[in-house]
């Protein structure tokens, strides 16, 4: 695991898993390809940041993917990717309010349920994106 610093994020921030190969992976594809400049969102591993000044719990950050609002609101799971599409370039928008629309929001929280489960299987995942069992 990569060394915790206390830096603050800018927010709005997406908040991903630096530890887990698919997660990293993903995250590049969103900074490379789908904001439409670093000024519209940071998106940074949840090991470098200061959960504590964001709200958030490692345990919190391992289980899914969050999303910081510039009001210190978080989200998580697909409602935190939602959210990182509603803000990024003009023609991904639309999934961003698909995935949380009425019929769709729960079948897109169960899939997303799924890929975090699952995410050491996925392309670019590793043993260490593996989810530690449920208590």
């Amino acid at each position: 695991m990569a060394p915790r610093s206390s830096a603050a994020a800018p927010l709005p921030v997406l908040v991903f898993d630096g530890d887990c190969a698919f997660c990293t992976t993903s995250a590049g594809v969103i900074t490379r390809r789908l904001r439409r400049s670093p000024d519209d969102y940071a998106v940074q591993p949840w090991q470098h940041l200061d959960l504590d000044a964001l709200g958030l719990t490692p345990q919190e950050c391992d289980e899914a993917v969050r999303w910081v609002d510039a009001n210190g609101i978080p989200d998580a799971g697909h409602v935190a990717i939602a959210r990182a599409l509603r803000a990024s370039r003009w023609w991904v928008r639309p999934l961003g309010v698909v995935l949380v629309a009425p019929g769709v929001n729960a079948l897109a929280a169960r899939a997303y349920r799924w890929v975090a489960a699952n995410r050491h299987r996925l392309p670019g995942g590793t043993p260490a994106c593996s989810l530690p069992p449920a208590a």
